[in-house]
């Protein structure tokens, strides 16, 4: 089966119009702008559009294409991938999670979008496309190489191109000489920065020339405390003077950075970064920026040394024509997957089995339990990214094609995994809440499990609630109505390799080693509501 990557579907507050704050009497806005793991974002403008991408990792489809008309309400249209094929092991779950894309970089350059990446073991992707909602190409391995992270490719004003790139958890900042069709690297690379002492783990390179001047832009620092470095030189192969544009300081907005930035007709601009969030991953803000003496200045400067701290409110762009920066999703909507493909915010925890999942027609996902350890070794495990700052989601299970040692439900995947479900033994299906308490290594998973009642029906509904403080509870109803709670009110959640915790369907078979697929799952719908 295939998925409908362009197609849009409001589901959720993702695919519509992400949740904003707006002033009733001033255009204000409040970050962050989009409560929801985008992380390593990159940005683009084309003419009264704005797109941004960002880092999926494993999951596919991957890379993410949203767009917007004022830089604050932003719509998933798309993705740029639908498998990741460089390497067997995106193939099975687990085998490839915290690999796939790292670091995306989108450009608009002779009408046409360009998205470049790297996967750390296997090498540099490139693909195009004349709309970002797609078609995209398919990928074009431009060099295979392992170590190699965070790519953005650049255009002269003479027609020359470069690709500016990284290494693996920081380093130096190297420059190729590329094809200008931006196909092949004509060289193995040019070392144009290395200062470990300023610029620990520098990385997340976006490349710009703006009068006469070149500019690397980087992260420094790590993930959770960095900061926004910028390169700036003459030449394209330095040397390149170093400045630090934007840190914590004494705001909450812990390690601002790696992100991009636009310019407006009006001579605004505008620096998208994001902010790691623990288990709603790394969730984006929008800080204004302004040029002095050709150097960025970003957010503002509050202590008054010469770098921007991150704004919480601030004046929305002023863009003609993109309206009132007002919030108009629904806080609470159900996917009942009846539209013949899956909408664009589900996405697989690897390349899917898709002999093994189907759509109806009358509504409905099914899943066929597949033989696995648990959940985090269970195929086609269907996932969507945490809202926050808290957020619920409801499913509604048919359990009547569950056999014998099928355990199907409603998870939340990530290193400390959890999840309600039911368990088929004999002809009895039962409740369980199963949470992961030592989750370090990976073959040898310690769960703790509630038991819950025998299911007096063919349907069961499972809810699960991710408050603000980032622990979960759990329950479930026979009638979707009276709900009963089980398992710890506060299991911690966390996030999951590289990428926040990710609500998830999924189904499988034990044990591991059965040569068989067990029963089927039939999820009939999934209720997402959120609070801002």
């Amino acid at each position: 089966m295939r998925l409908g990557l362009g197609h849009i579907l409001t589901f959720g507050v993702v695919l519509g119009t992400i949740p904003v704050w707006c002033a009733a009497s001033t255009r204000t806005y409040r970050n962050p702008i989009i409560f929801a793991d985008y992380s390593d974002p990159d940005i683009v403008r084309a003419g009264d559009d704005f797109y941004l991408i960002c880092s999926d990792f494993h999951l596919v489809p991957g890379i993410p294409i949203l767009h917007s008309r004022d830089l604050i309400r932003w719509r998933l249209i798309g993705h740029v991938y639908r498998r990741l094929t460089m390497d067997p092991k995106y193939d099975r779950p687990g085998h490839g999670y915290g690999q796939g894309c790292w670091a995306p970089s989108i450009r608009y350059h002779e009408g046409k979008f360009w998205v470049y990446f790297c996967t750390p073991g296997e090498g540099l992707y490139m693909s195009t496309s004349l709309h970002p909602a797609g078609p995209w190409e398919p990928l074009h391995e431009v060099r295979r190489a392992r170590g190699w992270e965070d790519p953005c490719p650049f255009w002269d004003d003479d027609g020359n191109a470069y690709l500016v790139r990284g290494a693996v958890f920081g380093g130096p900042v190297v420059i190729h000489r590329m094809s200008r069709d931006g196909r092949r690297l004509l060289d193995d690379g040019t070392t144009v920065y290395h200062n470990i002492v300023e610029n620990p783990v520098l990385e997340g390179f976006k490349m710009h020339k703006r009068n006469g001047r070149y500019y690397i832009w980087g992260p420094a620092g790590g993930v959770e405390n960095g900061w926004q470095t910028v390169l700036r030189s003459t030449c394209v192969w330095g040397p390149y003077e170093a400045r630090r544009v934007l840190e914590q300081g004494s705001t909450p907005v812990n390690g601002p950075h790696q992100g991009g930035y636009v310019e407006l007709d009006n001579g605004e601009a505008w620096f998208v970064h994001f902010q790691s969030s623990g288990c709603f991953g790394r969730i984006v803000h929008l800080q204004p920026m302004r040029w002095e003496h050709d150097w960025p200045v970003i957010g503002r400067d509050t202590d008054g040394n010469g770098v921007g701290e991150p704004v919480l409110e601030w004046l929305a762009p002023s863009i003609a024509g993109a309206g009132a920066a007002v919030s108009d999703d629904p806080r609470e909507s159900v996917d009942r997957f009846d539209s013949g493909t899956l909408a664009p915010d589900w996405q697989w925890n690897h390349n899917p089995r898709d002999e093994h999942w189907s759509l109806s027609s009358s509504g409905g996902l099914t899943l066929t339990a597949l033989p696995a350890r648990d959940l985090r070794s269970a195929y086609n495990t269907l996932t969507r990214k945490l809202i926050g700052p808290q957020m619920t989601v409801t499913v509604e299970l048919d359990v009547t094609t569950l056999q014998n040692r099928d355990v199907a439900g409603l998870c939340l995947l990530c290193e400390r995994h959890s999840w309600v479900g039911v368990a088929k033994q004999g002809a009895k299906s039962s409740l369980r809440m199963v949470r992961a308490v030592k989750p370090e290594d990976w073959d040898d998973i310690e769960e703790k499990t509630v038991k819950g009642p025998v299911c007096p029906g063919g349907k069961v509904w499972l809810r699960v609630h991710v408050a603000a403080d980032q622990t979960a509870s759990y329950a479930y109803s026979f009638d979707g109505v009276n709900f009963t709670a089980i398992g710890p009110a506060n299991v911690p959640v966390t996030q999951g390799w590289w990428k926040g915790a990710k609500v998830g369907l999924f189904a499988y078979t034990t044990p591991e080693d059965r040569k068989n697929p067990g029963g089927q799952a039939r999820f009939l719908s999934a209720r997402c509501s959120t609070d801002r």
